[in-house]
Protein backbone atom coordinates (compact mmCIF):
# COMPACT_ATOMS: atom_id res chain seq x y z
CA UNK A 1 0.00 0.00 0.00
CA UNK A 2 0.84 3.65 -0.57
CA UNK A 3 1.97 5.38 2.50
CA UNK A 4 -0.47 8.53 4.13
CA UNK A 5 0.93 11.77 2.18
CA UNK A 6 -1.04 13.90 4.48
CA UNK A 7 -2.21 13.49 8.49
CA UNK A 8 -4.81 15.42 9.70
CA UNK A 9 -5.18 14.06 13.21
CA UNK A 10 -7.51 12.68 15.79
CA UNK A 11 -7.27 11.27 19.39
CA UNK A 12 -9.18 8.38 20.66
CA UNK A 13 -8.68 6.64 24.01
CA UNK A 14 -6.03 4.25 23.97
CA UNK A 15 -7.10 1.14 24.45
CA UNK A 16 -10.09 1.95 22.54
CA UNK A 17 -12.72 -0.88 23.09
CA UNK A 18 -13.86 -1.24 19.34
CA UNK A 19 -13.13 -4.52 17.59
CA UNK A 20 -12.67 -4.31 14.20
CA UNK A 21 -15.83 -6.68 13.91
CA UNK A 22 -18.34 -3.88 15.84
CA UNK A 23 -17.10 -1.46 13.38
CA UNK A 24 -17.87 -3.57 9.87
CA UNK A 25 -21.21 -3.93 11.30
CA UNK A 26 -21.08 -0.36 12.25
CA UNK A 27 -19.93 1.15 8.69
CA UNK A 28 -22.03 -1.41 6.91
CA UNK A 29 -25.19 0.63 6.94
CA UNK A 30 -22.95 3.29 4.70
CA UNK A 31 -21.40 1.03 2.52
CA UNK A 32 -20.85 2.33 -1.01
CA UNK A 33 -23.85 2.77 -3.47
CA UNK A 34 -22.75 4.08 -6.42
CA UNK A 35 -24.95 7.01 -7.89
CA UNK A 36 -28.39 6.58 -9.45
CA UNK A 37 -29.15 8.58 -12.71
CA UNK A 38 -30.08 12.00 -10.93
CA UNK A 39 -27.58 11.85 -8.07
CA UNK A 40 -25.03 14.40 -8.12
CA UNK A 41 -22.67 12.28 -5.52
CA UNK A 42 -22.66 9.54 -3.61
CA UNK A 43 -20.17 8.62 -0.37
CA UNK A 44 -19.61 5.45 1.43
CA UNK A 45 -17.06 3.23 2.70
CA UNK A 46 -15.49 0.39 0.67
CA UNK A 47 -12.73 -2.68 1.90
CA UNK A 48 -9.47 -1.03 1.59
CA UNK A 49 -8.30 -4.26 -0.27
CA UNK A 50 -10.43 -5.82 -2.69
CA UNK A 51 -12.49 -8.80 -1.70
CA UNK A 52 -11.91 -7.74 1.71
CA UNK A 53 -13.38 -6.78 5.00
CA UNK A 54 -14.51 -2.90 5.33
CA UNK A 55 -12.10 -2.80 7.93
CA UNK A 56 -8.08 -4.42 6.62
CA UNK A 57 -6.68 -5.01 10.54
CA UNK A 58 -3.13 -5.99 10.86
CA UNK A 59 -1.31 -5.67 14.47
CA UNK A 60 -4.75 -4.62 16.18
CA UNK A 61 -4.29 -1.36 13.41
CA UNK A 62 -7.62 -0.83 11.52
CA UNK A 63 -7.61 0.66 8.03
CA UNK A 64 -10.82 1.82 6.36
CA UNK A 65 -11.38 3.44 3.09
CA UNK A 66 -13.79 6.19 2.07
CA UNK A 67 -15.35 5.75 -2.15
CA UNK A 68 -16.65 9.76 -3.05
CA UNK A 69 -18.18 9.69 -6.57
CA UNK A 70 -18.91 12.99 -8.30
CA UNK A 71 -20.55 13.65 -11.31
CA UNK A 72 -19.09 16.55 -13.01
CA UNK A 73 -21.68 19.00 -15.62
CA UNK A 74 -18.93 21.62 -16.80
CA UNK A 75 -20.64 24.74 -16.27
CA UNK A 76 -19.15 25.83 -19.98
CA UNK A 77 -21.40 23.14 -21.41
CA UNK A 78 -24.35 24.41 -19.55
CA UNK A 79 -23.87 28.07 -20.13
CA UNK A 80 -23.98 27.40 -23.87
CA UNK A 81 -26.71 24.77 -23.90
CA UNK A 82 -28.64 27.61 -21.97
CA UNK A 83 -27.50 30.19 -24.63
CA UNK A 84 -28.67 27.94 -27.42
CA UNK A 85 -32.29 27.45 -25.52
CA UNK A 86 -32.31 31.03 -24.90
CA UNK A 87 -32.01 32.10 -28.48
CA UNK A 88 -34.80 29.64 -29.53
CA UNK A 89 -37.13 31.04 -26.86
CA UNK A 90 -36.64 34.57 -27.89
CA UNK A 91 -37.75 33.80 -31.30
CA UNK A 92 -40.64 32.00 -30.69
CA UNK A 93 -41.77 34.85 -27.38
CA UNK A 94 -40.48 38.16 -29.02
CA UNK A 95 -37.96 38.80 -26.48
CA UNK A 96 -35.18 37.18 -24.43
CA UNK A 97 -35.62 35.31 -20.85
CA UNK A 98 -34.73 37.15 -18.04
CA UNK A 99 -32.13 37.15 -15.17
CA UNK A 100 -35.04 34.53 -13.40
CA UNK A 101 -35.71 32.49 -16.64
CA UNK A 102 -32.32 31.65 -17.26
CA UNK A 103 -31.33 30.95 -14.05
CA UNK A 104 -33.90 28.19 -14.25
CA UNK A 105 -33.37 27.10 -17.50
CA UNK A 106 -29.63 26.31 -16.69
CA UNK A 107 -31.16 24.35 -13.64
CA UNK A 108 -33.38 22.94 -16.36
CA UNK A 109 -30.64 21.88 -18.64
CA UNK A 110 -28.12 20.57 -15.44
CA UNK A 111 -30.96 18.21 -14.14
CA UNK A 112 -31.47 16.77 -18.76
CA UNK A 113 -27.73 16.82 -18.20
CA UNK A 114 -27.09 14.29 -14.90
CA UNK A 115 -27.62 11.01 -16.05
CA UNK A 116 -25.34 11.50 -18.72
CA UNK A 117 -22.64 12.66 -17.09
CA UNK A 118 -19.71 10.58 -15.82
CA UNK A 119 -18.98 10.01 -12.06
CA UNK A 120 -15.41 10.92 -10.89
CA UNK A 121 -14.22 8.49 -8.10
CA UNK A 122 -11.91 9.70 -5.02
CA UNK A 123 -10.75 8.00 -1.95
CA UNK A 124 -9.24 8.56 1.61
CA UNK A 125 -7.89 6.33 3.58
CA UNK A 126 -8.01 6.43 7.86
CA UNK A 127 -6.33 4.48 9.60
CA UNK A 128 -6.97 3.82 13.36
CA UNK A 129 -4.75 3.15 16.30
CA UNK A 130 -6.56 1.90 19.51
CA UNK A 131 -3.17 0.88 20.95
CA UNK A 132 -1.50 4.61 20.96
CA UNK A 133 -5.23 6.21 20.18
CA UNK A 134 -4.85 7.79 17.16
CA UNK A 135 -7.09 8.27 14.75
CA UNK A 136 -6.13 10.22 11.15
CA UNK A 137 -7.57 11.02 8.24
CA UNK A 138 -5.27 10.98 4.68
CA UNK A 139 -6.58 14.26 3.57
CA UNK A 140 -5.10 17.42 2.40
CA UNK A 141 -7.39 20.02 3.79
CA UNK A 142 -9.41 19.83 7.46
CA UNK A 143 -12.61 20.15 5.28
CA UNK A 144 -12.19 16.67 3.47
CA UNK A 145 -11.37 15.06 6.35
CA UNK A 146 -14.65 16.99 8.42
CA UNK A 147 -16.77 15.42 5.55
CA UNK A 148 -14.99 11.34 6.41
CA UNK A 149 -15.73 12.57 10.57
CA UNK A 150 -18.96 13.52 9.87
CA UNK A 151 -19.92 10.00 8.32
CA UNK A 152 -17.92 8.23 10.71
CA UNK A 153 -19.75 10.17 13.65
CA UNK A 154 -23.54 9.13 11.92
CA UNK A 155 -22.05 5.22 11.65
CA UNK A 156 -20.34 4.08 15.54
CA UNK A 157 -22.75 5.31 18.14
CA UNK A 158 -20.89 7.80 21.10
CA UNK A 159 -17.50 7.62 18.96
CA UNK A 160 -15.10 9.07 21.53
CA UNK A 161 -13.33 11.63 18.83
CA UNK A 162 -11.43 14.53 20.20
CA UNK A 163 -9.20 17.02 18.18
CA UNK A 164 -5.56 17.01 18.67
CA UNK A 165 -4.62 19.79 21.47
CA UNK A 166 -0.96 20.96 22.27
CA UNK A 167 0.04 22.66 25.16
CA UNK A 168 2.46 25.04 22.87
CA UNK A 169 1.11 26.80 19.39
CA UNK A 170 2.66 25.35 16.37
CA UNK A 171 3.28 28.90 14.91
CA UNK A 172 5.49 30.28 17.75
CA UNK A 173 7.44 26.85 18.33
CA UNK A 174 8.46 26.38 14.79
CA UNK A 175 9.46 30.23 14.99
CA UNK A 176 11.62 29.74 17.88
CA UNK A 177 12.74 26.91 16.10
CA UNK A 178 13.92 28.98 13.46
CA UNK A 179 15.09 32.18 15.35
CA UNK A 180 17.49 30.07 17.32
CA UNK A 181 18.28 27.78 14.47
CA UNK A 182 17.95 24.44 16.61
CA UNK A 183 15.73 21.98 15.88
CA UNK A 184 14.00 19.40 18.19
CA UNK A 185 15.65 16.35 19.59
CA UNK A 186 15.25 14.10 16.87
CA UNK A 187 14.10 16.51 14.06
CA UNK A 188 16.09 18.52 11.58
CA UNK A 189 14.72 21.43 9.67
CA UNK A 190 14.73 21.37 5.87
CA UNK A 191 14.82 23.64 3.10
CA UNK A 192 10.86 24.43 3.02
CA UNK A 193 9.10 27.16 5.02
CA UNK A 194 6.61 29.77 5.18
CA UNK A 195 6.59 33.26 7.14
CA UNK A 196 3.69 35.36 7.28
CA UNK A 197 3.39 38.38 8.90
CA UNK A 198 0.71 38.52 11.46
CA UNK A 199 -0.58 42.33 11.10
CA UNK A 200 -3.18 43.27 8.31
CA UNK A 201 -0.61 42.88 5.81
CA UNK A 202 -0.80 39.26 5.52
CA UNK A 203 3.10 39.92 3.74
CA UNK A 204 4.39 36.20 3.53
CA UNK A 205 7.65 34.56 2.37
CA UNK A 206 8.32 31.27 1.15
CA UNK A 207 11.14 29.21 0.42
CA UNK A 208 11.28 26.29 -2.37
CA UNK A 209 13.90 23.58 -1.77
CA UNK A 210 15.65 26.68 -0.77
CA UNK A 211 18.43 26.81 2.18
CA UNK A 212 17.56 29.13 5.04
CA UNK A 213 20.40 31.22 5.87
CA UNK A 214 19.46 32.10 9.24
CA UNK A 215 20.55 35.52 9.77
CA UNK A 216 17.88 35.95 7.08
CA UNK A 217 15.15 34.66 8.71
CA UNK A 218 15.58 36.42 11.67
CA UNK A 219 15.33 39.60 10.40
CA UNK A 220 11.87 38.17 8.70
CA UNK A 221 11.18 37.04 11.99
CA UNK A 222 12.44 40.34 13.69
CA UNK A 223 10.30 42.25 11.45
CA UNK A 224 7.13 40.61 12.60
CA UNK A 225 6.98 37.59 10.28
CA UNK A 226 5.96 33.74 12.42
CA UNK A 227 6.95 30.27 10.72
CA UNK A 228 3.08 28.85 9.41
CA UNK A 229 4.98 25.80 7.48
CA UNK A 230 8.23 24.60 8.11
CA UNK A 231 9.69 21.29 6.58
CA UNK A 232 11.61 18.67 8.56
CA UNK A 233 13.01 15.44 8.63
CA UNK A 234 12.37 13.11 11.86
CA UNK A 235 14.60 10.30 13.03
CA UNK A 236 16.30 10.32 9.31
CA UNK A 237 13.20 8.26 8.13
CA UNK A 238 10.43 10.18 7.45
CA UNK A 239 10.62 13.87 6.00
CA UNK A 240 7.11 16.12 5.93
CA UNK A 241 5.98 19.61 6.25
CA UNK A 242 3.81 20.74 9.97
CA UNK A 243 1.64 23.32 9.73
CA UNK A 244 -0.04 26.03 11.99
CA UNK A 245 -3.41 24.11 12.34
CA UNK A 246 -0.84 20.77 13.66
CA UNK A 247 -1.40 18.84 10.31
CA UNK A 248 1.22 17.16 9.31
CA UNK A 249 1.48 17.55 4.72
CA UNK A 250 3.63 15.76 2.04
CA UNK A 251 4.82 12.98 4.35
CA UNK A 252 7.78 10.45 2.85
CA UNK A 253 9.13 7.76 4.01
CA UNK A 254 13.11 7.87 2.92
CA UNK A 255 14.97 5.19 1.48
CA UNK A 256 16.07 3.76 4.87
CA UNK A 257 12.32 2.44 5.60
CA UNK A 258 11.12 1.29 1.64
CA UNK A 259 14.32 -1.22 1.86
CA UNK A 260 12.83 -2.78 4.98
CA UNK A 261 10.17 -4.24 3.48
CA UNK A 262 12.35 -5.88 0.63
CA UNK A 263 12.11 -9.59 1.28
CA UNK A 264 7.69 -9.70 1.11
CA UNK A 265 6.75 -11.07 -2.50
CA UNK A 266 3.56 -11.23 -2.68
CA UNK A 267 0.66 -8.19 -2.75
CA UNK A 268 -0.97 -9.27 0.80
CA UNK A 269 2.03 -9.72 1.90
CA UNK A 270 3.66 -6.69 0.65
CA UNK A 271 0.41 -4.46 1.45
CA UNK A 272 0.14 -6.18 5.17
CA UNK A 273 4.03 -5.65 5.94
CA UNK A 274 3.87 -1.61 4.23
CA UNK A 275 0.59 -0.99 6.51
CA UNK A 276 2.61 -2.41 9.74
CA UNK A 277 5.14 -0.02 8.87
CA UNK A 278 3.61 2.96 8.19
CA UNK A 279 1.62 2.84 11.25
CA UNK A 280 4.49 1.88 13.05
CA UNK A 281 6.56 4.16 12.28
CA UNK A 282 3.86 7.44 12.02
CA UNK A 283 2.83 6.62 15.89
CA UNK A 284 6.19 7.32 17.27
CA UNK A 285 6.54 9.87 14.59
CA UNK A 286 3.03 11.59 16.36
CA UNK A 287 4.05 10.99 19.93
CA UNK A 288 7.22 12.72 19.18
CA UNK A 289 5.63 15.72 17.24
CA UNK A 290 3.28 16.60 20.79
CA UNK A 291 6.33 16.15 22.64
CA UNK A 292 8.02 18.72 20.99
CA UNK A 293 5.41 20.95 20.63
CA UNK A 294 4.86 21.22 24.84
CA UNK A 295 3.30 17.48 25.49
CA UNK A 296 -0.55 16.69 25.28
CA UNK A 297 -3.24 19.57 26.79
CA UNK A 298 -5.90 17.89 27.38
CA UNK A 299 -9.36 19.90 26.93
Amino acid sequence: MSWFKNLQVYRVPADWAMTPAALIEALAAQWFVPPGDNDMLRQGWVPPREGGDLVHTVNRQMLLQLKTEKKLLPAKAINQAAKARAAEMEQAQGFAPGKKAMKELKERIADELLPRALPIATFINVWIDPVNGWLVVDAASPAKADDVIKLLLKAVDKLPLESLRVQRSPVGVMTEWLQTDEAPAGFTVDMDTELRATGESKAAVRYVKHSLDPEEVRRHIVAGKQCTRLAMTWDNKISFVLTESLAIKGVKPLDVLEEKDSGLHNADERFDGDFMLMTGELAKLLGDVVEALGGEAKA
